[in-house]
């Protein structure tokens, strides 16, 4: 059987990549809850705060650890199967990924340390700043990660000389057009993700009264954020749909199943793509609805598939599912954050059981709306690997598709037991729950003039 080695690198990137983006966005996510943790910690005094951040820090721990491993093997596909793009756009891109290792993840694991293992050990002070400086590391790798990617999807401040691009403008680069919009969605999920992580693990406590005290302050917590952000995702993810639109029609079209630019754009709730006839076999429309949402206006016109040749369109059914996937589960998002919301300000929160267990099976919703915002962003800018100047089959390397398959089965099999073991040991963590961590109190900011006061007062005992 003969296999084609561009589709077998494409899945073995998929599959890596799939692998690796849940854990760095629940890591951004979850640094920046341990980091606000911690400041409360220090600013109340109140031990539950200090218990909490112990405690998830070692889930952060553990989720950081493969994140890192999974991210290693992704930077030697760019050698392996894809050199042709190394050699043709790493003057740009390269770049961009050694200021996220040096700017990003060596801030990380410089405080990393102190923050793993300096609970007790080192002043209070100082371990609050690892944990800030961590979460903002966290976010400085995404900024950079993002920056280089939304450069392939909206190239610009380059030159072509001789089929390699050239730096011209580094601030054209990293602040291109789409990446103010795809940093802002992709930030703003990973504190999503997190947060319903966090949100269901509470819940879970207090269905098996389990932890009471704890549980409550994180499902408060979480609640509180959630119903901030969620919303605030809808209106970033509009922002974002308009400037694809201008920069990447295809693949609003393909998101959107529109098929011809003379058509009203009705928002196919659901539909069956045929990419053969042309159309959509079955359909549960809006009518003017994609109109509305990307025009602003109710006979407002927008590219359609059929303006470009099929051979410059993306896979349409793989986007258009993805994308129906990730609103759905956006809408559900805002629909639990709020209505927790509701409830506790109505003081039902923690007594409202059935809304509980629902929270408590939600924690991968985040996960699944990542992965399918991503097949969204990489599937429909297909069948370009650098928007309009590199297509994916010219990118890849000359190795034979053998190789490759070997590879990919090996990566399944080697990431199926590493992976499992990993989630199977975060699992007994929230099993073991946050009690019984060993913190020292801290010493509150109200606390500090009267300690001074005290200790001044026992050196003058000690000198009489």
């Amino acid at each position: 059987m003969d296999f084609d080695p561009v589709l077998l690198a494409r899945l073995q990137f998929a599959f890596t990549v799939s692998f690796h983006i849940i854990f760095p966005s629940f890591t951004i996510g979850l640094a920046a809850y341990i980091a606000t943790l911690e400041v409360l910690w220090v600013s109340t005094g109140k031990e539950r705060y200090g218990r909490l951040a112990v405690f998830w820090t070692k889930i952060f721990a553990v989720s950081f650890g493969m994140g890192v491993v999974s991210g290693i093997v992704l930077s030697y596909q760019f050698g392996t199967n894809w050199s042709r793009f190394s050699a043709a756009f790493g003057n740009v891109v390269g770049p961009l990924m050694g200021y996220e290792v040096l700017s990003a993840f060596f801030l990380e694991a410089t405080f990393l340390g102190i923050m793993l293992f300096g609970v007790n050990r080192v002043p209070k002070w100082l371990h609050v700043t690892s944990a800030v400086v961590v979460a903002i590391g966290t976010a400085l790798s995404a900024f950079w990660i993002l920056s280089a990617n939304s450069w392939m999807q909206t190239p610009q401040g380059h030159e072509m000389r001789n089929g390699v691009a050239h730096a011209v403008d580094w601030f054209a680069i990293i602040f291109n057009p789409s990446f103010p919009y795809r940093f802002a969605h992709m930030l703003n999920a990973a504190y999503l993700t997190a947060g319903f992580v966090v949100l269901a693990v509470g819940a879970r406590y207090l269905i098996a009264n389990r932890f009471d005290e704890d549980a409550r302050t994180m499902v408060r917590m979480a609640i509180g954020l959630l119903a901030v952000l969620a919303p605030l995702q809808l209106f970033i993810g509009d922002q974002h749909g308009l400037n694809t639109l201008k920069y990447q029609p295809m693949k609003i079209a393909a998101m959107e199943a529109h098929w011809d630019s003379n058509a009203r754009g009705d928002f196919h709730i659901f539909a069956w793509p045929d990419e053969k006839t042309e159309s959509n076999k079955f359909a549960i429309s809006i009518p003017y609805g994609s109109s509305i949402l990307l025009t602003h206006s109710l006979d407002g016109k927008f590219p359609g598939l059929k303006d470009v040749p099929p051979d410059q369109r993306p896979p349409v059914a793989n986007v258009f599912f993805a994308f129906r996937i990730m609103v759905g589960l956006g809408l559900l998002m805002i629909a639990a954050a709020l209505f927790g919301a509701y409830l506790w300000w109505r003081g039902r929160l923690f007594e409202t059981r059935w809304y509980l267990r629902i929270v408590a099976h939600g924690w991968w919703v985040g996960f699944v709306a990542i992965l399918a915002g991503w097949i969204v962003t990489e599937n429909g800018r297909q069948p370009w690997l650098v928007q309009g100047i590199m297509r994916t089959a010219e990118a890849a390397s000359p190795v034979s598709a053998q190789a490759v398959l070997t590879s990919l089965v090996l990566f399944v099999v080697v990431y199926t037991f590493v992976f499992s073991l990993g989630i199977y040991y975060i699992n007994r963590l929230i099993e073991k729950g946050p009690s019984g961590q060993a913190v020292a109190p801290p010493e509150t900011i109200a606390q500090r003039p009267m300690a001074a006061a005290r200790d001044a007062g026992r050196q003058a005992l000690r000198e009489t």
